[in-house]
């Protein structure tokens, strides 16, 4: 490729998820992600099995997103790389990897905040949504409503004081007998069901969440049960998770209504793992049209863990001229 607009590189390994992208100008011409099915067998991520699985796939994923972009090392402008939030050894192999080849081209090292690159996956595709927006960002570690002012300039005005959205679809598919990632398998059942159980709404102040307290709902919701009935969750599987959804997704909303009444915003964009959810996704553009809000959904393949939303967020910071330098370091938490 001749290189006539800026070309970059991005890399993704917050969690369990190798990814890489190339992005030309503003266009994504590669988007590679290897999974690591492994861990379902422990109903969670193992860090030491991620990070290994990492150093495994990367240089193959790496080099699949350039084949598939019909790029070479030579055409690239830069490289982009996730350094944090995540688990320490997945995202050191990616830092690791992305300095090496930063240095032995040349080129310029920019590093990506995970969850500013989940608010920005809205700008890989049209509709974009304008500024100032409201993003609700909703993933397995993290659940917060994001004033976003500017392509980098954001402000977390809402977040889970415990523990996140996605994190309470799992534990509670845990407690169902379902697989890792439950979220997606509660997600299939509730279609096929009709949300009858009724769980509480923590009673937060201000914009934050809280999702530990309905943890425990659930949880002795499930237990109570079966001591009357060891068959329930089989009969009632279907419905069971149709509550829980509903519940979460109630939460989710709820607190998304109170923000705009707060900021009169009506712009409105979700991302993050679980924006994929059915329920979710049909809650916020049916109550969107109601109240008149401009609703915005970035595709499923950017909604989870991704390099495209990696690469599209380091375009804005190259052109801020905003870069690393080989001192870069990952962190776990924001």
């Amino acid at each position: 490729m001749q290189n006539t607009m800026l070309t970059i590189l991005a890399i993704e390994s917050s969690c369990d998820d190798t990814s890489a992208s190339v992005l030309y100008g503003d266009k994504i011409l590669s988007n590679i992600i290897a999974t690591q099915d492994i861990h379902n067998q422990y109903g969670g991520v193992v860090p030491e099995v991620a990070s290994r699985a990492h150093m495994q796939n990367i240089i193959p994923v790496v080099d699949a997103a350039l084949k598939e972009a019909r790029v070479k090392l030579s055409d690239l402008d830069a490289i982009a790389v996730t350094n944090g939030p995540g688990l320490m050894g997945s995202l050191l192999v990616g830092v690791s990897f992305a300095k090496a080849l930063a240095l032995s081209r040349d080129i310029p090292l920019i590093n990506v905040h995970h969850m500013e690159a989940h608010v920005l996956a809205h700008f890989i595709e049209e509709p974009r949504p304008s500024f100032p927006f409201l993003n609700l960002t909703v993933s397995g570690g993290h659940t917060q409503i994001v004033l976003v002012k500017e392509y980098l300039d954001m402000e977390v005005i809402g977040s889970t004081l415990d523990d996140a959205a996605g994190e309470a679809f799992d534990k509670s598919g845990k407690l169902l007998g379902l697989g890792y990632p439950a979220g997606p398998l509660i997600d299939k059942y509730a279609k096929e069901g009709k949300a009858h159980f009724t769980f509480p709404e923590p009673q937060m102040k201000d914009l934050d969440f809280s999702f530990s307290g309905l943890k425990t709902s659930i949880a002795n919701f499930i237990t109570n049960h079966l001591k009357e009935d060891p068959d329930f969750i089989k009969n009632n599987l279907a419905d069971i998770c149709a509550s829980i959804q509903d519940r979460i997704v109630s939460i989710l909303i709820n607190k998304l209504k109170k923000a705009v009444k707060l900021t009169g915003i009506k712009e409105i964009g979700i991302s993050g793992g679980v924006s994929a959810n059915s329920g979710l996704r049909s809650a916020i553009t049916t109550i969107g049209t109601d109240l008149g809000w401009n609703t915005y959904i970035p595709k499923f393949e950017y909604c989870t863990d991704n390099a495209a939303m990696i690469a599209i967020a380091a375009k804005y910071k190259y052109e801020a001229r905003i870069f690393a330098d080989q001192t870069l370091v990952p962190f776990t938490r924001s």
